[in-house]
């Protein structure tokens, strides 16, 4: 089909009327250019019905309206839109009549038109977004049509929407056999003489095979065509080697004219996979270790609002930061990050859904699951097919009932659905055993108890189950209540998915020799320990860190905190974000990336890191996804002369620590150190040098320096990186507080506003602050470890922006067209 996007000329509006006898387009309506996430417009609320769920932010009935004329050919086409993703509860109407729905909020789907134009004058598409239920989600969801619409327009003989589906049936570096699946539909009361051609196309575009198919369609018939072509020499995908091919189908008239009925054409890659607990995970053959990141699906200041920069630019620093895999928690991914994904070079692990029949919030994707569970599973499969990128499909997070009969044999139920539509990827649910104990957790909590009760490691009165959690969950996950449980769970998948379940690697390999795991959902202070598992045990084949990046909502998780409600569980307002990720929201890297990064021996260089001296001593209150409240500075005014915990990541034998170029002694690095080694020292401002070494060989350093007392507000663009073929549609700009020397001035947090000279759209100004006190779209904003960020459209014409700070400090960068 011709697919082109439908994203222009859109009328917003909030709707507080569902029972208006006419529909008009009020005065309030106001233009606006899809994606767009109509939650983000408004300020975070302390009085939110969905807390800090949603970053404090609530839901509500939106209205998007768009005008369609119809000429006269379309009496004789096929016409539908194509939505990548609204959220949620989405009603389409033509003309006032229902052309389509979704509750999911996640997952593609069409509306067809043609039963509802008027040929000859404009129709009006309608789109109610029902989101104002609260609560409806764990996590920042935005709301509104925040990915692309698309409308496609073909002849009445055509390939149906993904119709085009590539299968690598075999490949070695001499040939690859594929497979092509061609949907067609004849919406004629005639039969039709039909000419199917695929051409397969090397990212040179130079034809590397062909099949010419010769098939009759009978009247209102559909019929998938079947066609096998052989490629030489094939440039075989992997995350490592990222080839893409394209494909051409096209449907032609049987006739002497040879009519061109319909055309689809994408790329996709050719690779095999194959999986066991003896050789592990391997992509053509070769053995791969699953270096991971969970990720939600916000763009931090864009909110939901899916933009094809965005995505790429986020898989990019995934990528350049040591992640070979992503896994989109907790529902199906994007398109447009699949794109990047394929062309980046990523595994994915796609995920179906947070729940099934057991809601986790009141008004959730539970309520509608057994009624659509098979037709958002064929969506998320039917989008995901041809992206070679896509490597595993789970069927659920952390479900409360997985462990019951009903639970597995639901979860067997939708492997068994993906599996008849894609025969090529594996299926796991990402477990967590805690959850999945249900009324056993009574038992278990006594049984753990009298046994660390007997071995003398708690006093026997603990009762309290998340106290229990906080320093045994080892024990816990390990218990025979909790194996029963995952025998069941496991059944129905090709491989086990483990939340938080490092203790049981070890000892399942053993007990279920033929399992194969996963670690699904892992804590990050715990990479040391679980990569080391990955490396020595073949039946465990990754480690998907929570989170990769950081997101809206769940505020407050990984937020390091010295007082009750400022960090953690209990993290109340101005916490909108969860603050766990290896990145910021803005794409800046954490300290636990480098950590990450040094366990994984991507790096020879140390990365060093200081805990905040101003609570030395203090307790720290933390989730177990927190390592410590460590940040890269070395601006600590006032703390002359008191200690400071210094954190050093780093590979080789030994690392040593200068400051102001005096030695402050050795200590064991690498793995003997957990890749982390600590020093106690004082504080004194200057250099901070870390020095790595392996067998008395230096092999890397790091300096942090204090920032001066000079200031300079610099403002940078970042160099522009986006999918092929794709036009510029962001561009992100860097706010940074630096000395005259260049060094950051991580210290100063202080209030910036911004000033827009020209034409320009901005969608977001703010920072990575956890707390922020701003909006991303209010023009002002706090620093955030010295950094803030500007995302706006690519304009017309050039624009300067310039940023003003309290203490009277600019900086100004001009934008060109």
């Amino acid at each position: 089909m011709l697919e082109q996007k439908w994203n222009k000329n859109w009328k917003f509006w909030e709707d507080k009327d569902s029972f208006a006898l006419v529909w008009n387009i009020p005065e309030i309506a106001r233009d606006i250019t899809l994606p767009h996430d109509a939650m983000i417009g408004k300020p975070a609320n302390p009085d939110s019905l969905n807390g800090g769920n949603t970053g404090f932010r609530d839901g509500d009935v939106y209205t998007y309206v768009k005008m369609l004329h119809a000429p006269d050919e379309y009496r004789e086409k096929t016409v539908m839109l194509k939505f990548e993703g609204v959220y949620m509860n989405a009603f389409v109407y033509v003309n006032g009549q229902i052309a389509a729905k979704s509750p999911f909020g996640y997952t593609t789907f069409y509306a067809p038109l043609n039963d509802f134009l008027k040929i000859g004058e404009d129709n009006e598409i309608r789109v109610q977004v029902r989101a104002g239920a609260m609560t409806n989600s764990r996590w920042y969801s935005g709301a509104g049509i925040y990915r692309d619409v698309y409308l496609l327009e073909s002849e009445l003989t055509h390939i149906i929407p993904e119709g085009v589906q590539i299968k690598t049936e075999n490949a070695d570096e001499d040939y690859a056999t594929l497979k092509v699946s061609v949907e067609l539909e004849n919406k004629t009361a005639a039969p039709q003489n039909l000419v199917v051609e695929t051409v397969i196309r090397d990212s040179e575009g130079k034809e590397t095979g062909k099949e010419v198919t010769h098939a009759t369609l009978f009247g209102s018939e559909s019929r998938t065509v079947k066609q096998r072509i052989l490629v030489e020499n094939p440039d075989l995908w992997s995350a490592e080697s990222p080839s893409l091919y394209t494909y051409e189908t096209k449907v032609y008239e049987d006739t002497e004219e040879k009519k061109l009925l319909d055309e689809a054409k994408d790329t996709f890659g050719i690779r095999t996979l194959s999986v066991d607990a003896k050789r592990g995970f391997r992509v053509n053959g070769k053995t791969v270790n699953l270096r991971g990141g969970c990720i939600h699906h916000d763009s931090g200041l864009l909110g939901a609002a899916t933009y094809e920069d965005a995505q790429y630019r986020q898989i990019l620093k995934m990528k350049e930061a040591g992640f070979n895999a992503i896994r989109m928690s907790h529902h199906p991914m994007a398109p447009a990050m699949l794109r990047a994904c394929d062309e980046i070079g990523m595994y994915v692990m796609d995920e179906t859904f947070d729940m099934w029949n057991r809601l986790k919030s009141n008004y959730d994707y539970g309520l509608y699951f057994q009624e659509w569970w098979k037709k958002d599973v064929a969506a998320m499969v039917r989008k995901d097919y041809n992206h070679p990128a896509v490597i595993l499909y789970s069927v659920g997070n952390e479900i409360p009932e997985i462990g019951t009969d009903k639970g597995a044999q639901t979860c067997q139920q939708l492997s068994d659905k993906i599996h008849e539509l894609d025969d090529t990827r594996f299926t796991l649910a990402s477990i967590n055993g805690v959850f999945a104990a249900g009324d056993q957790v009574d038992q278990i909590v006594a049984d753990v108890v009298a046994d660390l009760s007997a071995e003398g490691k708690i006093d026997g009165n603990v009762n309290d189950f998340m106290t229990l959690m906080d320093g045994h969950l080892d024990e816990i996950v390990v218990h025979h209540a909790i194996s029963e449980r995952l025998e069941k769970a496991c059944a129905g998948v090709d491989i086990a998915g483990y939340n938080y379940m490092t203790a049981r690697y070890e000892g399942d390999g053993e007990n279920y020799p033929n399992r194969v795991i996963v670690g699904s959902e892992t804590y990050p202070p715990e990479i040391a320990r679980n990569w080391d598992l990955v490396e020595k045990l073949p039946h465990v084949i990754g480690d998907f860190t929570w989170t990769g990046w950081d997101y809206i909502g769940e505020a407050g998780v990984g937020i390091p905190a010295y007082k009750w409600g400022e960090g953690g569980f209990g993290a109340g307002f101005p916490a909108q974000l969860a603050y766990p990720g290896d990145f910021d929201i803005t794409g800046f890297r954490r300290p636990a990336s480098y950590y990450r990064e040094a366990v994984f021996g991507l790096s020879k260089t140390p990365y060093t890191a200081v805990q905040n001296p101003t609570h030395y001593g203090e307790h720290l209150i933390k989730t177990p996804w927190v390592i410590s409240d460590s940040t890269a500075s070395w601006n600590w005014e006032g703390m002359e002369g008191k200690p400071a915990i210094v954190e050093v990541y780093a590979q080789g034998d030994e690392v040593e620590l200068l400051l102001n170029g005096v030695s402050l002694g050795k200590k064991a690095a690498g793995k003997e150190a957990g890749f982390r080694t600590l020093f106690e020292i004082t504080y004194e401002p200057g250099t901070l040098t870390a020095v790595s070494y392996e067998k008395g060989q230096e092999i890397g350093r790091n300096e942090l320096k204090t920032a001066g007392a000079d200031r300079t507000l610099v403002v940078e663009s970042e160099e522009y990186a986006g999918l092929k073929g794709s036009d510029q549609e962001l561009i992100y700009v860097q706010v940074e507080m630096r000395d005259q020397n260049g060094v950051l001035a991580a210290a100063d947090n202080q209030k910036i506003t911004l000033a827009v000279e020209g034409e320009a759209e901005v969608l977001g100004f703010g920072s990575g602050n956890p707390k922020p006190n701003y909006n991303f779209n209010e023009g002002v904003t706090e620093l955030f470890g010295g950094r803030a960020q500007i995302i706006l459209k690519k304009p017309a014409e050039a624009v300067t922006l310039t940023v003003k700070a309290e203490d009277g400090t600019k900086g100004a960068i001009t934008i060109n067209k």
